[in-house]
Order: C-alpha cells, then structure tokens, then sequence
C-alpha cells in the first residue's frame, strides 16, 4: 500500500478526497492508517517503549511539546505550542496535569433555556405510564384532565412530548457548549478527561431523558476528572444520571436489580474475569435503596438491604461505598483504571508488564489520577516511535482539534458540531451503550474517512444550503400533521396516517370514534416539538472566521512549497509522502497559476482552502 498518491490531483479537493478514500478501501483503510503511522514529525528512539523513566530536557522540542498537547487537550496553534516547548518538560507537563481551574473562569457557565416545570419530576417511563397515571391521579406532569369535552389527556400527552423534545433539544446545547469549552479553555487537559471519563461512565440522553442530569455529572467531571478515581466513583455512584441510566429506581430490597452492580465492576472498575456472580448478587444488595430525587441522591431506608453480604471474599453488612471501598483494595482495579487510561492517552496496544507497572504507579498514589497521568506524559514512553503519531483521532478529537489548530475560539455553529461528530461515529451526550465507544480502529473505515474529508470541506467551505438538525428534524408524519394543520383541517384529518385523506376515505365509525377519545398521540408529538422549540435557545449558527491568506502573509511565505511546508508542520503530527507532498505543492500552484505567492497575494484565499482541505482529507491527518 503506497502512503501517498502521485497523481496530479483533479481541480476540486472532494474529487481528491474520494481518491485518497478509494486508495485506502482497495487494501484496507486501516492497513493505510498503519504504513502511515510510522513516520511522525519527531520521536524518541525504539529503546524508549516501555520505558516509564522521565524525558530529560536536552531531549525536549517542539515536536515533543506538541504532541502532549495533541494527547493531554486537542492541539493548538503554533504560538500555543511554542510556549509549551519553552516551559521545558517537567513544568510543561505540570502546568497541564496540575491545571487552575481559576483559568477558565472567563469561560462562559451553561446558559439553560429554562424548560423545566416542576411538575415534570419524576418523568413518567412511558406515554402509556403518564396517560394511565393521570387516568388514576386526575392529573400528571403538572397538568390536571379536563373535566369533560373531547381528549381530555391530551394537554397531559403534549407536555409528555414537550419533554422529550425540549430536552433532547437542549442536550444539543449542552454538547456545543462543552465543544466550546473545549475549543477555547486554558485548562485542556480538564475537557480531554471529562470526554474520557463521559466514554467511561457512559450515559445517554434517550435513556436519562433529563439534560439536566447529563450537564450536573459533567460538571462532575469537570470538578474531579484528575483528583481521587475512589472519590469520583462514589460520587458517580451516587449521580442522578448513572442512577437513571442503571436503572436504580427498581434496585430494592427482596428484589436486587443486578445491573448496576454488574456495570460497576465490568466496565468502571475490575474487568471481566475479576469477580463472581455471587459478587455481583451481593454487591446489588448492598446498594439497595440507592436513588435520587430531583437532582439529589438520596437513601432509601426501608428499601435498603441491611443484612450481611458476602463481597470479594470479605463478609459485613455493606452499603455501596463499602462496595466500591472492598474494590478499590483490589491489585486488578488499578492495573484496570490505569490501563483504560494510557490506551486513552498513549496507544491502544499496551504491554501487560507496563499495565501492572502503571497499576502500581496509580496505586502507590492512592488512586490519585493527575500523578498516573504525570507519570505518562512524562515518561519516555510517552515520546517513543510506538507512540507518537500513531492515535486515531476520536471524531470530537478531530473537529476540536481542527478548530484549535485554524485559532478558532469556539466551534462554529455550520457545520453543525454534533451532526458532524455523529456522522463520523460519535455524539457527545449520546454514547451508544453502557460501555462507551470502541475507539481505535473503529474510528475508521472507507466511508468514514470520506466523511472526515467532507467535515473539513464544510468547515472551509460553509454549506449554503444548511439546515440546523438540531431544531428541525421531526419525522416525516410530524411536518405532515404540521403541512395540514396550517392548510386548516382539523386534528382529526391532520392526523391520519399517511394515505388517508390523500385519495382515501376513512370509515365514518372510525372517524367517529376518532373524534370521541381520550388523546391523540400524532397531534402530542407535533405539539411537543412545536412548544419545544419556542422555548429552547438556539444555538448560534455562525460560520468560522477564516484567514488564511493573512496567515500565510504573516509568516512571510514566498513559495507554493514553503506554503505546503508550513500547512504541513501547523495541521498534521504524521507528515504526507514525499510524493503526496509533491502532489499538494502542484495542486496549490495550479491553482494560484504560479508559485510565487507575492503575485498570488490578492486572490490566493480560495486556492489556499483547496489545498488546506486536500491536507485534511489525506489518512495522516487523522493520526495524532
């Protein structure tokens, strides 16, 4: 598999784009991915894999202090990256590891749309456990059933909708507010382990269905992501959001719901192997009563298990922090955290005399997560060839870093960030399951890597015709019940089925029996949406304020190959072939119709997002 292509490139970047995502599909992309690797800008000799001792300063650079600020936040710009290079590597490594939170406090906190009622806690399962609620009760979600006339749920069955809909919606919001925080924050290292602990503890909004719960862990994560792994999984433990998401409501003494237990020792804590299922019985048991009220955790006494528990081989009458105290005295429960940890940050193929190296390091800390990381950004480990250049961007890693590089100062609102990240495989606030993303080498495939290509087309080049998904993606049945309601029919006609009312008659009995019920579910989702976005904020749909014209003039480049070069070293840890060089210098002077750029100076913007877009569709960009 060549690791460039030596064609002379077609006029347009997306033609290039497909080519290079052709040429890596006829042998495997991810074979691509891996002859590329090999060659970063800068690291340290073979000899220094699997070494945990600290880089020494005589070998400290540039190179190396981009690629910590690659792994520990999303890049940077070069001025970002030359004062990082200037602290040398202990103070560099300090000032990222041992961040002052007080350095963002220009950061803007969460602006909440404010669309929450009282009335919405706690939030029914169901439509049919809200409806069968207000049928029993007189009145749910706040709202009280019609005394008499036509659907008198149905104002109970919009707000049920509304909810649903308002805070998918502002989940949305949350996520482009943290991928703002992530663009322009101080402390990057505070945003890269919040994305890492959300993969970890993984929770989704379709399931919480509280956006509310979502934004308060992540601020927990925020708060602790490099302080106590012990602490933070308690206070894990006891968040709404993972109570919801493990179904804690129904963990109750004479009837243990297993899941919580099972999740907390096969996917946070000991991995598969390290425990029984007697363990997970037992340690079911023991948090029993577990719940939370509103935004609170709270206690159930008489739903609480106080009996003795058998756990791990010890016996007593344990409660959940017991639990997790009786897991943390495990050797396998730091060798576990820790080697999550470097696959995160380092590369996914760990030795397992290094992980139970890395486990002692966590343990001998007393679980204290900013020395672990300390310890690998420091090591020369860290800095060797089987290191560096060889991470596959995450999709948030990705745009984020793309931003970062461009000097942007937030993310733009076209493309659209969370479209964007989950066409490519990732959505902040929505992993697909319990356990995470897969990460690595599920990150790409023929089609995905075209998807990369055209997220940068979009960046660069804004899609006139964009649409923002956040606010406008009911379903098909929902914009119809819409269309008819403006065209004057009424609920009963609006809401039939496609079909009906199209060359079709209903029968009179149906339509009858239509007109005589307690709700109509069609009309509820198209009302919920419809109250929903009159009460979310929308997010700001601005385009990226680019330059590059002026960034090339900056930096007095004369040359189409001192332009390629200087592209080259700012957007890409892992250079392109010699050839696929050679390729960009002539697509750039093509463009330009020469290669000197004084001559280009007054019309060079285009030609330079060409060029800067083929860089960001070759398979090395997606390397870190």
């Amino acid at each position: 598999m060549t690791r460039g292509l030596s064609e002379q490139p077609h006029k347009s970047p997306i033609h290039a784009s497909r080519l290079r995502s052709t040429c890596c599909a006829v042998l495997s992309t991810l074979t691509c991915l891996a002859a590329v690797s090999a060659s970063a800008q800068w690291a340290g000799p073979d000899s220094w894999q699997g070494d945990l001792a600290p880089i020494d300063a005589t070998s400290w650079n540039y190179e190396a202090a981009a690629h910590l600020l690659e792994r520990a936040g999303f890049s940077g710009t070069p001025a970002e990256i030359e004062a990082l290079a200037d602290r040398g590597p202990m103070a560099a490594v300090n000032h990222l590891v041992h961040f002052d939170a007080a350095a963002n406090s220009a950061l803007a906190p969460y602006n909440e749309s404010d669309i929450f009622d009282p009335g919405l806690d706690p939030f029914p399962p169901s439509r049919p456990a809200t409806t069968e609620l207000a049928k029993a009760n007189g009145e749910a979600l706040g709202i009280k059933v019609k005394p008499d006339g036509n659907r008198p749920l149905q104002p109970i069955v919009n707000k049920f909708f509304y909810w649903l809909r308002a805070s998918s919606l502002e989940t949305n919001r949350v996520a482009y507010w943290w991928a703002d925080r992530m663009v322009n924050s101080e402390a990057p290292l505070q945003e890269k382990m919040a994305l890492f602990w959300h993969g970890h503890f993984a929770v989704n909004e379709g399931k919480v269905r509280d956006y509310r719960k979502l934004l308060k862990q992540l601020e927990l994560f925020h708060a602790q992501g490099t302080d106590s792994f012990r602490d933070l999984m308690v206070a894990v433990a006891q968040d709404p959001a993972m109570l919801a998401f493990l179904d804690a409501g129904v963990n109750v003494k004479g009837a243990p719901n297993e899941n919580f237990a099972r999740e907390i020792m096969e996917l946070f804590t000991m991995g598969v192997g390290n425990y029984s299922e007697q363990d997970i019985r037992e340690a079911a048991r023991a948090f029993t009563g577990w719940n939370y009220s509103g935004l609170e955790f709270v206690v159930n006494a008489d739903e609480h298990d106080t009996g003795s528990k058998q756990f791990l081989g010890r016996t007593g009458n344990f409660d959940g922090v017991d639990v997790i105290d009786i897991i943390m005295e495990q050797p396998v429960t730091a060798e576990y955290i820790a080697g999550k940890l470097y696959r995160f940050f380092v590369r996914q193929n760990l030795d397992p005399t290094l992980q139970a190296e890395l486990g002692s390091v966590l343990r001998e800390a007393d679980y204290d997560v900013a020395a672990l990381l300390e310890t690998i950004f420091l090591s020369r480990d860290f800095y060797s060839p089987a290191s560096v250049g060889t991470h596959i961007k995450s999709p948030v890693e990705l745009a984020v870093s793309t931003y970062r590089k461009l000097g942007l100062d937030d993310a733009p609102g076209v493309p659209d960030f969370n479209s964007a990240t989950s066409a490519l495989g990732q959505t902040l606030l929505r992993p697909p399951t319990v356990a995470g993303w897969a990460e690595g080498q599920s990150w790409i495939t023929p089609g995905l890597l075209l998807e990369r290509g055209n997220f940068a087309r979009d960046v660069l080049f804004p899609n006139i015709n964009f649409i923002p998904y956040d606010r406008y993606n009911a379903s098909g049945e929902i914009r119809s019940v819409a269309s008819r309601i403006r065209q004057g029919q009424d609920i009963t006609s609006a809401t039939q089925p496609s079909g009906i009312g199209d060359g079709m008659i209903m029968a009179e009995s149906n339509m009858m029996a239509d007109r005589d019920e307690d709700f109509n579910t069609r009309y509820g989702s198209f009302r919920g949406w419809q109250m929903a976005i009159q009460r979310v904020k929308p997010i700001s749909r601005h385009t990226a304020k680019l330059d590059l014209s002026h960034m090339i003039l900056t930096e007095n480049l004369s040359s189409t190959d001192e332009v390629v070069d200087y592209l080259i070293a700012r957007f890409m840890r892992v250079p392109p072939a010699p050839e696929s060089r050679a390729m960009i210098v002539r697509f750039l002077e093509d463009e330009l119709g020469t290669s000197d750029i004084a001559r280009a100076e007054t019309y060079m913007e285009d030609a330079l997002r060409m060029t800067l877009h083929l860089i960001m569709s070759q398979p090395e960009y997606q390397l870190s």
